[in-house]
């Protein structure tokens, strides 16, 4: 089934890569309900949401795809999920959120399956993506510090810096020197482990407490959050949600497939650099997606630290196998999930560094072309100063074939970017974002 002999692997190999790639990305599902909680979400729910997507992406990607690649909830569009919420002061609520989100995942599943794939990746310069995985990384770190207490509210200056030492700030950078350390010395699952090591540390000090055990059965204390197509597409359009759906949709796009040929390349997989069952692939994160919003996560996208596992050996879906059956045995730890994602010390850490690997992006931006450069650092700069990936996705998109026009490089510039320039401006001007 899954071709070990043909791919140059055994079992012993795919299951050893497997635990590899589970142990670099099992810190998604301690933070997944620490960022999401912020919305309002239980954290019951988005814990069992998490897994549930992650195993349903990971499983088609290893029984229909044959890759090493994992799928779950993805940094930085769940830390854009709750600031979208945060910022409508009660307008908007996380059942209408997660209804952008499930449409976002439908126009996924239907790009996946239409040449319509190729040309919107096509269509959008190589800077404003770079730019874009830049922006998330720099936002998702701003979190991470002022969720910790590192950074905090300043009325001169808007933000500050917080009491270093006080224990939850004095805990959070031991608990990131002792990450980077892992880090440094390239320990496969680093981040994890530096969330363990902070969390015994907390412990310790008093600052961690298992007052609900460690295991019990999961459970979805919401139900499923959002089910009908009509009515999701109803409250995006009540809502003008129509930024939110396209920013969902345009940054898991990119994020999946540039992490999925990376990953392929890695391994050996492409073929004469085209990747073999990229449909089937892609179908495994806006399947996920659509499925992880009907019970209560943010999108998926394919994770860059399946290269820790195609590194361990990974070449097939065995590999991705493995990861799904690890996943379903996190489900049954909530209650240990739930006492370590309680403090923002375990987490800001993973938050932080995740957003500095993020942020490497803006070494690919061309900065001596300044009708490129501009255009990215607009994206960089916007998305964490006004909490919004949309928003900074929004002001590139439209500053961008300004500066082509009056540098008549205007045919340069695709169609469909004039579209969204267009469509982003009334998103700005007009309706409430």
């Amino acid at each position: 089934m899954f071709q070990l002999k043909e791919h140059g692997t055994d079992v012993r190999t795919e299951v050893t890569a497997g635990m590899t790639t589970f142990l670099t990305m099992a810190y998604i599902v301690i933070v997944n309900p620490v960022i999401l909680g912020a919305a309002g979400v239980p954290f019951d729910q988005v814990f069992l949401a998490t897994i549930i997507a992650a195993v349903i992406g990971t499983l088609w990607m290893a029984l229909l795809a044959n890759y090493p690649i994992a799928i779950a909830p993805g940094m930085g569009l769940n830390a854009y999920f709750t600031s979208m919420v945060l910022a409508s002061d009660g307008a908007i609520d996380y059942t209408t959120a997660f209804a952008a989100v499930f449409v976002s995942g439908l126009l996924f599943v239907a790009l996946s399956l239409t040449s319509m794939r190729k040309i919107l990746i096509e269509a959008i310069p190589e800077n404003l993506k770079h730019a874009i995985t830049a922006g998330i990384g720099l936002f998702i770190a701003f979190i991470g510090m002022r969720l910790s207490g590192l950074i905090v509210a300043n009325e001169a200056n808007l933000v500050g810096l917080g009491d270093l030492t006080s224990p939850p700030v004095a805990l959070t950078l031991v608990g990131l020197a002792i990450t980077l350390i892992f880090m440094s010395l390239n320990l496969h699952g680093g981040i994890f482990f530096g969330m363990i090591a902070t969390g015994i540390i907390a412990f310790f000090t008093g600052q961690l407490k298992f007052a609900e055990g460690f295991m019990k059965l999961p459970s979805l204390p919401e139900g499923i959050i959002v089910w009908n197509p009509v009515e999701a597409f109803l409250l995006v359009a009540e809502f003008g949600l129509y930024g939110v759906v396209f920013s969902f949709l345009l940054v898991t796009l990119f994020d999946t497939t540039g992490t999925m040929i990376g990953v392929a390349k890695q391994a050996g997989l492409m073929k004469d650099n085209k990747m073999p069952r990229v449909r089937q692939a892609l179908l495994a994160d806006s399947v996920a997606a659509s499925a992880g919003a009907m019970v209560g996560t943010s999108p998926t996208s394919a994770y860059v630290e399946s290269s820790a596992g195609v590194a361990a050996g990974g070449r097939t879906g065995l590999t991705t196998l493995t990861v799904a059956i690890l996943f379903i045995a996190a489900a049954f730890f909530g209650p240990l999930v739930g006492s370590l994602s309680g403090v923002a010390a375990i987490t800001a850490p993973a938050l932080i560094i995740v957003g500095s690997l993020m942020i490497s992006a803006v070494k690919q931006i061309e900065w001596e072309k300044f009708d490129e450069a501009f255009p990215a650092f607009l994206i960089v700069l916007a998305m964490p100063l006004t909490s919004s990936i949309a928003t900074g996705i929004a002001l590139g998109f439209i500053s961008y074939p300004l500066m082509k026009i009056f540098k008549g490089k205007w045919k340069a510039v695709h169609p469909i970017l004039y579209i969204f320039a267009v469509l982003f401006t009334i998103q700005i001007l007009i309706a409430p974002h």
